[in-house]
């Protein structure tokens, strides 16, 4: 792609948007950037003009000729609104990221509701222990706008890709693509679940027929497509096709990791990559961190940190990697309107006992109280001793929350990270 453009407004002074913003600036774009906080203080050059707090929308949009949004950003803001209406162009932050890419990039993308970031990672691991040149960005850490200027050209890059990313795509096109699941989530922002899958497959609709669509088979949803956007071939990966890579001698536990490695190989294959470096990066690759993660085993008893499951679904899955009844498990955090009735099933078959905590945490209380021990914590910090003093040897401890962290905390890493420092705590008295 070319970018040919003299002046942008970016909105959102995060991550995508900083990154954004600084990689415009660098081209000799105008740059102003926006932030509805007033409080933020974005690491960006001195040439790009701040827009902070409550600002006119007309003088936002002045001058500007294409609107670049962060992900977090919601799409009623009266900015975009008002963009839309000037025929501003609305583009998202992927958007520009996959403009800025260098001739001959190949672009591979993952999408859904969980098992993204592990996806993501896993193949530009066996990308690259397969002697090409790769790199990893987007949803996972580092924005695609920040890297692809100085990206060699060549490179394949692997992106994560989350439903607000994709909501203002117009030209991106993925030369492999592939979608894990989807169930409810996000509903707050997206309203429905049908609109949530239709953000989740634009991830297809530019591909040609050269193109790859990998789709995780075991899941109802994926599966239950008939027809996809775009012209990508269709593949169809299932857990069992994970065995062949190794999955069993692997680090990743759990069902839904084995669903992740056959959808991974799968891309992999679909960019040139060969079965040996499948199987030589799986067997070296070390879970993602806050993602079913072994934080510590004492006295017979592990201790799991999953803080990444923020929905049920996650959870549900995380359940399937240990021994039925043998799991102390902590549930709760901040509430943001999930349906937790479909926890019941899972926990009963795998929980022993279960610790409860945060807003969302009360409102699971009384769905789990009549078939499961359940004690009210309040709090990770007690959750966590309560479990662990509950927990023998060949129990595992697991904080799987099914929720949010912001109650407490302000990420679910910062939740994770607080998660392991605790255990720390009570493993080394």
């Amino acid at each position: 792609m070319t970018l040919d453009l003299r002046s942008a407004l970016v909105v959102g002074a995060v991550r995508s948007g900083v990154a954004a913003a600084r990689s415009l600036v660098a081209r000799g774009v105008t740059v102003r950037l926006h932030d509805a906080r007033p409080d933020v203080e974005p690491d960006v050059p001195g040439a790009v003009e701040l827009a902070l707090g409550a600002v006119d929308t007309a003088a936002l949009l002045a001058g500007v000729e294409v609107v670049v949004r962060s992900p977090g950003v919601h799409g009623s803001a009266a900015v975009l609104v008002a963009a839309r209406a000037a025929r501003i162009p609305v583009w998202s932050e992927i958007e520009l990221g996959f403009r800025l890419l260098p001739p001959g990039c190949r672009l591979v993308g993952v999408t859904g509701t969980n098992g993204k970031t592990t996806v993501t990672e896993l193949v530009g691991a066996i990308v690259g222990a397969s002697g090409m040149i790769a790199a990893v960005a987007g949803n996972v850490g580092v924005a695609l706008s920040g890297v692809a200027p100085s990206i060699e050209p060549g490179t394949t890059v692997v992106c994560e890709l989350s439903s607000f990313q994709l909501e203002d795509v117009h030209e991106l096109r993925l030369d492999a693509a592939a979608l894990l699941n989807l169930t409810p989530d996000h509903l707050d922002r997206h309203g429905t679940l049908a609109e949530y899958g239709r953000c989740k497959l634009r991830i297809f609709e530019r591909q040609r027929a050269a193109d790859v669509a990998v789709l995780n088979g075991d899941d109802p949803w994926v599966a239950a497509l008939a027809t996809l956007p775009g012209d990508g071939r269709r593949i169809v990966a299932h857990a069992e096709e994970a065995d062949a890579v190794g999955f069993a001698t692997s680090r990743l536990v759990g069902d839904h990791n084995r669903e992740n490695v056959a959808v991974a190989a799968a891309l992999a294959r679909a960019v040139g990559v060969g079965e040996e470096a499948i199987r030589s990066a799986l067997a070296a690759f070390v879970p993602v961190a806050h993602r079913l993660e072994l934080v510590a085993e004492v006295n017979g008893v592990t201790y799991w940190n999953d803080s990444k499951a923020t929905n049920v679904d996650a959870t549900l899955k995380a359940l399937t990697a240990f021994a039925a009844g043998r799991v102390r498990l902590i549930l709760g955090g901040s509430d943001k309107g999930a349906d937790f009735a479909p926890l019941a099933s899972g926990v009963v078959r795998s929980a022993a006992s279960v610790y409860l905590t945060g807003p969302a945490g009360e409102r699971i209380q009384p769905l789990l109280g009549e078939v499961i021990p359940v004690a009210w914590c309040g709090t990770l910090a007690a959750a966590v001793r309560a479990a662990s003093a509950a927990a023998g040897p060949g129990d595992a401890v697991l904080l799987s929350p099914a929720c949010a962290s912001f109650d407490e905390f302000t990420s679910y890493e910062d939740r994770g990270e607080r998660f392991r420092a605790i255990v720390s705590a009570l493993t080394s008295r």
